[in-house]
């Protein structure tokens, strides 16, 4: 990481690359690219898993039963209301959250030097 280097918010954020800072990190809204575009960095070499998702159901789940019974009670709606508003608030949360989240994790696997396990020598 250089002196010049965005913070991990702003680079996950943004999909920049860890090594050179171009925003190619992603090919898709939340797939990886196999490689950066500028600088040939081998994105598939990182293990990011399931780390995001698993953070990501609590978060985004907590959200949404807060909010969804903050509006029973304040409201008292019938049911389909609820549908329609808290499946598309759960499809943008989890999206856009897993994409910040996936981000996240590859930038600091980058800027440790994380690898898979090994014993040190």
């Amino acid at each position: 990481m250089t002196a010049s280097s965005p913070n991990l918010l702003t680079a996950a954020l943004l999909g920049r690359c860890p090594a050179c800072e171009q925003v190619s990190l992603f090919d898709g809204t939340i797939t990886f690219a196999p490689t950066c575009g500028a600088c040939g960095l081998d994105f598939t070499s990182f293990n990011v898993g399931d780390g995001p998702a698993a953070f990501l159901i609590m978060i985004v789940g907590a959200i949404v039963t807060i909010g969804a019974v903050w509006v029973q009670l304040a409201f008292e709606p019938p049911f389909w209301v609820h549908i329609l508003i808290w499946l598309p608030v759960t499809a943008a949360l989890v999206v856009g959250l897993l994409r910040v989240a996936k981000a996240t994790l590859l930038i600091v696997e980058y800027r440790r030097n994380a690898h898979e396990g090994r014993k040190a020598d």
